[in-house]
């Protein structure tokens, strides 16, 4: 059996809280009701969009439970288990199995950096406990990255490791992937490299942030010749949202997004500064002119 079980777009949905710091029922509803009614029909919940480490195992179980009574049966999700230990990856990890998940996004647990042996020991381990498809979860800007070898090992080596998730911007390991034709889901986590990468023809999908609160701007990426007109449009628009929210802290500039386009009341997990708050606003004001801007502009599609 081939270990491509992900491919396409994958949104990575936010965690809708409120001032109390509890998941935001209503939003998280209205979030995913707007990404199906965009004709997205997979998402990834509980990853770093979904700010996994503050997530508790009641917490994450509340937040499956809203999503499975909102997605129709034919919607996916994959979950994502990142935290501190093995004993907390493997209770997220069951949590997300007996709620329906697709498959288990697995970054290496934080905080502390680990050596390249520790963390193959770690997803070996898991991955034996845990018997579901698993993701690796390449998130270095947060915890210990996978090197390249690696992660190409840990695919090769563990039958229901099937493919990573990679969020580092590099394309390294989608290449040596690609190169030495292990089967696996090459599947971006970087926006930033989308484009890129489906120019060369070394990812099968992605799991987006930028897609949970601007598919329009994903969706022609995936269906329209990079060679397009409407393909580089898409990569001009994402490239400008990214850019513009990137002077925030992750996820804090998709929470403005969305609180601007009605999906949610922006909660913030530290006191906003004055200074954060003048970005904020500014943030919002220039998107709900450009997105009426780029609404206007949409290019005729040339497969």
């Amino acid at each position: 059996m081939t270990k491509k079980l992900i491919q396409g777009i994958y949104a990575a949905v936010l965690t809708p809280r409120n001032a109390q710091g509890d998941l935001d029922e209503a939003a998280m509803v209205r979030q995913l009701e707007f990404l199906l009614a965009q004709g997205i029909h997979n998402f990834a919940i509980n990853g770093a969009t979904g700010e996994y480490c503050f997530s508790s195992l009641a917490e994450l179980k509340h937040c499956l439970h809203v999503a499975k009574a909102t997605l129709p049966g034919e919607a996916k999700f994959l979950c994502g288990v990142g935290a501190a230990s093995l004993r907390d990856t493997l209770a997220l990890g069951r949590a997300g199995m007996e709620a329906g998940a697709i498959g288990l996004l697995m970054p290496a647990p934080y905080f502390f950096p680990y050596a390249q042996d520790d963390v193959s020991a770690f997803v070996r381990t898991a991955a034996s406990e845990l018997p579901t498809p698993i993701m690796l979860y390449n998130l270095p800007q947060f915890t210990t990255g996978f090197e390249t070898a690696t992660a190409t090992a840990l695919i090769s080596e563990c039958d229901n490791v099937i493919g990573i998730k990679d969020s580092s911007g590099s394309l390294d390991i989608l290449r040596a992937l690609t190169q030495e034709r292990i089967d696996s889901s090459r599947i971006i986590g970087n926006d930033g490299v989308l484009a890129q990468a489906i120019t060369e023809g070394i990812c099968d999908g992605v799991v987006s942030g930028v897609a949970c609160v601007l598919p329009e701007v994903i969706h022609p990426l995936f269906t329209n010749s990079p060679r397009s007109e409407a393909f580089q449009a898409a990569i001009e628009k994402l490239n400008e949202f990214i850019a513009k929210i990137d002077i925030l802290p992750v996820p804090w500039g998709l929470k403005a997004i969305a609180e601007a386009r009605g999906l949610a009341t922006a909660a913030y997990q530290l006191p906003v500064s004055a200074q954060r708050a003048k970005q904020i606003h500014e943030n919002q004001e220039w998107f709900k002119k450009w997105i009426l801007r780029i609404a206007d502009s949409e290019p005729v599609a040339h497969a």
